[in-house]
């Protein structure tokens, strides 16, 4: 059995493609096996909610009266990055705003940054800009002040370029001392694991060798269309596989681009990590069409089929330290306890397969409904065979 995205997009079109959530779809290849499955779906949808730092803004406010040449911006008092152009500029999500005392006192509340703007302006709501320069002939202004919205500003999309890792850490300390985390609050002495992701509903466990997933595929991200815009940052697909093909660690990433004016707020929050700093929680859905039994073969994957290393995030992590405390399922991170070392540990996530399911299930209604074609990708995304191993930063010279 064979089919194209061109046949699915007819399907679609006619409204009477065959469309399941990946943790559906999981229970029909248990209960119908695979060539059965891959003749009955049509597409599968995938979720993921999460705290994504790699994510950020590009935003162009128009031209003030006098022009203004941005060099320092502000939103609601936390810096975006003005070195584009006259008009533009990039707020990342993890930047704190101006008066944070960061960690000081530790650990810090850190209760404000880049991830809560871009969640203010997707809720429609307006937050205070203002820029200064130097001045010049052709854009003499040397300050700017105004409050904007989306209503307001001529291009507002995020372009995130580490988005939806395929697999992750499992965090531990096994130090004394609590520690703070972007995986969350760690306990001493093995006392509780963090982690994050939707195991089975994950976007990349379900096409781990990248097959249906490129430059151009069409998703949801924040509630809205987007688009798979290039490999991530730290795009690493080299990383040891399981015999059905998964990564048994961190491994690709994808860059994404997305209209904030179509986005929902539900799915674009701004975070605060305690000892840590902000961020951005996004909920991302990536369709993937069942083109073959292969295909049917990988959406069918079932958390216990998935692993993820333990990482001690008091030494080994912090360090760069190789080795892992063990390797746990994630049945079991799901069921909120793991055995590390011969120990019972409480598992928790930092992610929520609430939000995961809830935006699978958007992607599915609207597809079904013919409102979501699937796109073809214009180009791959590099896979196990051509990709380089991820590098680190070079020693210092002596």
């Amino acid at each position: 059995m064979q089919r194209t995205i061109a046949e699915i997009n007819e399907k679609i079109a006619q409204g009477g493609a065959v469309v399941v959530t990946a943790e559906e779809m999981t229970r029909i290849v248990r209960e119908r096996g695979v060539p059965r499955a891959a003749r009955e779906v049509d597409v599968v949808t995938t979720g993921t909610f999460g705290m994504m730092c790699s994510s950020g803004a590009f935003l162009n406010f128009g031209h003030a009266r006098p022009r203004i040449k941005m060099q320092r911006v502000l939103l609601n008092d936390v810096p975006a990055y003005g070195g584009i152009a006259a008009a533009d500029a990039y707020i990342g999500a993890a930047e704190l705003r101006v008066d944070d005392p960061g960690n000081q006192p530790f650990p810090g509340e850190f209760r404000y940054g880049g991830g809560h703007v871009i969640e203010e302006l997707v809720a429609g709501r307006k937050v205070r800009f203002e820029a200064t320069s130097y001045g010049t002939d052709c854009y003499p202004s040397k300050h700017a002040a105004s409050w904007v919205s989306l209503k307001d500003i001529n291009q507002a999309y995020l372009f995130n370029p580490r988005n939806c890792y395929q697999n992750y850490n499992v965090a531990a300390n096994t130090s004394r001392q609590t520690k703070y985390t972007y995986l969350g609050i760690l306990k001493p002495r093995l006392g509780n694991v963090s982690y994050s992701g939707a195991g089975e509903l994950s976007p990349l466990m379900n096409d781990p060798m990248l097959r249906t997933i490129g430059i151009g595929t069409r998703i949801l991200l924040g509630g809205g269309v987007g688009y798979v815009a290039w490999e991530g940052t730290q795009h690493d697909p080299t990383v040891a596989r399981s015999e059905r093909g998964v990564p048994l660690g961190g491994a690709a990433t994808l860059a994404l681009v997305g209209d904030m004016r179509g986005m929902r707020r539900e799915f674009v929050r701004g975070v605060s990590m305690l000892g840590y700093g902000v961020s951005l929680a996004l909920g991302v859905a990536v369709p993937i069409p069942i083109l073959d039994e292969d295909m049917a073969f990988r959406t069918g994957v079932s958390d216990a089929d998935l692993t993820a290393p333990v990482i001690d995030y008091a030494e080994a992590y912090p360090a760069r330290k190789p080795g892992a405390l063990g390797r746990v399922s994630f049945a079991d991170l799901k069921r909120g306890e793991v055995t590390v070392d011969g120990r019972a540990i409480p598992a928790s996530p930092i992610s929520s397969l609430v939000m995961a399911r809830a935006i699978a299930e958007l992607l599915k209604e609207r597809i079904r409904a013919g409102a979501f074609l699937l796109a073809q990708p214009v180009a791959p995304l590099p896979g196990p065979e051509d990709a380089r191993p991820l590098q680190p930063l070079p020693e210092p010279e002596p």
